[in-house]
């Protein structure tokens, strides 16, 4: 596979220190409208010799600059590294130039007019699943919300429903961290463009009988037991694309998405709501005119920088309830877990972004091998689990999972299946 990584933000760096390990990768490129950056994610490969991997210059907002880029370098897909903000023009450019296309978040929402905490107005990835019969008659395969979240969780999803249930009454993915950044009282892991997106809009729920509906930002919280450790954290409902893709492969009664935030994560994001700093709409300073939000974010430490500074590890999971195969309740928690420690030793990449990385990495080696193959606009839980659960695990971190009574952890059960 020739592949065209645009943008070379802490994910994009990430993902090309880990697929330049790879064979199934003949050639990367990795633009960014900064080249500096893109040279220094290209500075942090290994197996560079021949001109592999090379850096670029791109500017993502715009189609036809990312599909020139892509006719250059002759790329067979494109691995969309941006926030989704781009993702319109990164999703036509890749359509323009004939190539397969990946991205870890789909295209942006936009809340219901009149009942915005009711009922679902442009979903997540609406605009993508429209032109899926497009890609289909072009012979093209994109993979939309192939991150680790979305992402390993519809997987995850995808290898219950096959492996593990005979009947699914609820899939809820659930994610945290005992994550540590020394020094900031605020320093969020990932992007907070992105964080403030998915967390303060309507999160979504799934149910058979209503289809998708919405509910307040923040609501039913829950305490669940994260595995190895980790702990009991309270987790609520967020807009999340998992709650998208999952019942439109997998037989479900229920789907949530559910973050362990924690209070003091929580009251900020609600402090800069209040003050309108999550506003993306420009206003005038001093004769400038600047994005709120984006001030927040120039404000904050880049999560890409934080590795030397965090300890602790981030888990993600999807938790499964139902009929096992034997028809007997059933609930389980399979699951991902990456030490900060671990990952910055092995890769130079922090926790959070290299856990992102690597689940775009494994997948697109899949689709050079032919063991992932399709057309039109897929989710992760459209393609077989088990190929992509075993070349993860070749990565470093191997996935597990765990049988839960009343959403506890039970160690002395947990297994990975053969």
């Amino acid at each position: 596979m020739r592949v065209l990584v645009v943008g070379s933000g802490g994910v994009g760096s990430a993902f090309v220190a880990i697929a330049s390990h790879r064979e199934a990768y003949r050639h990367i490129t990795v633009a960014d409208i900064d080249i500096a950056k893109a040279e220094a994610a290209v500075a942090t490969a290994v197996n560079t010799e021949n001109g592999r991997i090379e850096a670029a210059t791109v500017d993502a907002s715009d189609e036809n600059s990312v599909a020139s880029l892509a006719r250059a370098c002759r790329a067979d897909v494109i691995l969309n590294a941006c926030d989704p903000r781009l993702n319109p023009p990164i999703f036509q450019g890749a359509f323009g130039a004939g190539c397969h296309y990946v991205d870890m978040a789909m295209h942006m929402s936009s809340p219901h007019p009149t009942h915005p905490y009711q009922k679902t107005g442009r979903r997540l990835g609406d605009a993508q699943f429209a032109q899926s019969p497009l890609w289909k008659n072009r012979n093209l395969m994109a993979l939309v919300g192939m991150g680790v979240e979305p992402g390993f969780s519809d997987v995850a999803a995808r290898y219950a429903a096959d492996r593990l249930f005979s009947k699914i009454d609820e899939i809820g993915v659930r994610d945290g961290a005992d994550l540590v950044v020394d020094g900031y009282d605020f320093a969020p892991t990932f992007s907070i463009w992105t964080t403030i997106e998915e967390c303060l809009n309507p999160p979504v729920i799934y149910e058979r009988e209503r289809g998708w509906f919405t509910t307040e930002p923040f609501s039913e919280p829950e305490i669940f037991t994260f595995p190895e450790g980790i702990g009991a954290l309270q987790c609520v409902n967020v807009e999340h694309e998992e709650v998208i893709l999952i019942p439109r492969w997998i037989d479900v009664e229920r789907v949530t998405f559910k973050y362990g935030l924690g209070d003091d994560f929580i009251n900020v994001l609600k402090t800069l709501k209040k003050l309108d700093l999550v506003s993306t709409d420009p206003v005038e300073v001093r004769g400038v005119k600047v994005s709120p939000r984006d001030v927040v974010a120039a404000a904050l430490p880049d999560p890409a920088d934080l590795g030397d500074k965090m300890s602790g590890r981030t888990c993600a999971g999807t938790w499964v309830k139902g009929l096992g195969l034997d028809g007997e309740p059933r609930e389980v928690y399979l699951y991902h877990i990456v030490d900060n420690a671990w990952s910055m030793k092995e890769f130079g990449h922090q926790a959070v972004v290299w856990q992102t990385a690597v689940m775009p990495a494994v997948a697109i080696e899949l689709m050079a091998t032919g063991q992932w193959s399709g057309r039109g606009v897929l989710g992760p839980e459209a393609l077989p689990s088990e190929p992509f659960l075993e070349l993860l695990d070749q990565h470093g971190v191997e996935w597990e999972w765990a049988e839960y009574r009343d959403k506890a952890p039970s160690p002395e059960t947990q297994q990975q299946p053969d």
